[in-house]
């Protein structure tokens, strides 16, 4: 039974179970190998100081403003515009959130199925005994272009996220996440503790960590910048819908922090994982993405002491990164199903997994299962939009929102309600109204770069 069925929206139990909830949203596959990927791209420690700079100054602004929204109105993203402001076309942000949070869920869930096949394959030993880099790339190319294999794991990661939700708050998200999370930070700890006794670890550690001022540029900034914003699942109604469980006694600007220290702690683990394990390799900045995940760490865990159990550890960890995402992709369509439709939780929850079902078809075979949709790229496609632009117009119109529609006063009055001395009340007010626009106008400007 949820907490729907019994006639209340839900709360979060605790301050820590919405942490873990919302870290678990913004963390995902991104965290694990799209931001080492960057930094690999940018100029390495360079890229990642000035990551956590634009996480303090941007990410905490939007998180915190999305909170506000949704604890205020206690609603969803649709939800929460109408009753702040209503019989306005504000409400268009929110539709915007929940298309978003389908479309998202239903490619995402394609790649999650990935990590649930490669997890597949090792717990099988494929990679087990000096594979080559060409074998890698033959086994990535006939999995993903399997359209059976590829559709079932979907299905997999779809209906695992379809239970979890359908169970309500406390019941489901909150009880899996509080599992969910502590699994994915101790096999992060693990991976990064074995990564760093690999012989070699000190050229991928000096290469993260250790700054090269020669190497700022403009590009590396906006690229850092990027990845800052989209980390933290901002823009998408995913935090004004977790916000709106958040109880009027709780201290937003703490859990605000919290969620951006956890989200970035878990993509700077990461990085202490990949670089090391690229140097012990002797291919430090020859691999990236996709074939990072999927055709250099299998060569990687061939070779290394104990791969075995890396290898299995590794795709665990992908799979958990991505299931807490697809969660809140998920809740944020359910969400506004139950507040302004009215429907059973079970049913909102089975419907919309079946849309996305449905809808993420053409992402499945999109990597060799169809020619059309693989010659025409659909998942990068659908990925650059849900991703980069959707996000990042939502914010904008979300800092525009409280700043000047709502007004800052409004805001503070509910950011005070849990904390009543908001001591960075004026530099956040300052990037709320000017700052983060301005920075997200940048963004969809040069939003080729970040492809």
């Amino acid at each position: 039974m949820n907490d729907q069925d019994l006639g209340k929206r839900g709360l979060w139990g605790s301050k820590v179970a919405f942490i873990f909830a919302a870290t678990g949203s913004a963390i995902g596959l991104g965290n694990i190998w799209r931001f080492p990927a960057k930094v690999s791209e940018s100029g390495g420690a360079i890229f990642v100081l000035i990551y956590i700079i634009a996480v303090i100054l941007i990410g905490f602004t939007v998180m915190l403003a999305e909170l506000v929204i949704g604890r205020h109105s206690q609603k969803n993203p649709v939800g929460a515009f109408k009753h702040i402001k209503p019989k306005t076309s504000w409400k268009f942000v929110g539709y915007l959130g929940v298309l978003t949070g389908v479309l998202i869920l239903s490619y995402y869930s394609v790649i999650a199925g990935w990590a649930i096949g490669y997890l597949l394959k090792t717990i099988r030993g494929t990679f087990r005994g000096g594979v080559t880099g060409e074998f890698t790339q033959q086994v990535f190319k006939e999995f993903s272009s399997d359209p059976l294999q590829v559709f079932l794991c979907f299905l997999v990661v779809i209906g695992i996220t379809c239970i979890i939700v359908s169970k309500g708050i406390k019941s489901g998200i909150e009880r899996w996440t509080k599992i969910l999370m502590p699994f994915l930070f101790l096999l992060i700890v693990f991976l990064a503790v074995r990564a760093l006794t690999l012989p070699g670890a000190g050229e991928g550690i000096s290469f993260y960590l250790k700054p090269d001022f020669s190497k700022l540029s403009g590009s590396v900034v906006l690229l850092a910048l990027g990845q800052a914003f989209f980390s933290l699942s901002l823009g998408m109604g995913m935090m004004i819908t977790y916000g709106s469980y958040i109880s009027k006694s709780d201290n937003l600007v703490s859990s605000a922090g919290w969620v951006c220290f956890s989200d970035s702690l878990v993509a700077f683990m990461a990085g202490l994982i990949i670089f090391p394990t690229l140097a012990f390799a002797g291919i430090l900045g020859k691999a990236s993405g996709e074939s990072l995940a999927f055709e250099a760490f299998p060569l990687i865990i061939s070779t290394i002491a104990g791969g075995y159990f890396f290898g299995i550890f590794f795709f665990a960890l992908l799979l958990v990164a991505a299931i807490t995402s697809t969660i809140s992709a998920l809740e944020v369509a359910v969400a506004f199903l139950v507040d302004e439709r009215n429907w059973p939780r079970v049913k909102a929850a089975w419907l919309v997994g079946l849309c996305a079902l449905v809808i993420g078809i053409p992402s499945a075979l999109s990597t060799g299962g169809m020619q059309f949709f693989t010659k025409i790229r659909f998942l990068s496609k659908i990925d650059f939009v849900c991703a980069n632009i959707s996000p990042a117009v939502g914010a904008f119109f979300i800092c525009i929102f409280i700043g000047y529609v709502w007004g800052v006063k409004n805001a503070i009055k509910e950011i005070h309600s849990g904390n009543p001395r908001f001591k960075l009340q004026p530099v956040w007010i300052f990037s709320l109204k000017f700052l983060s626009p301005i920075v997200i106008i940048f963004i969809l400007y040069f939003i080729k770069t970040f492809t």
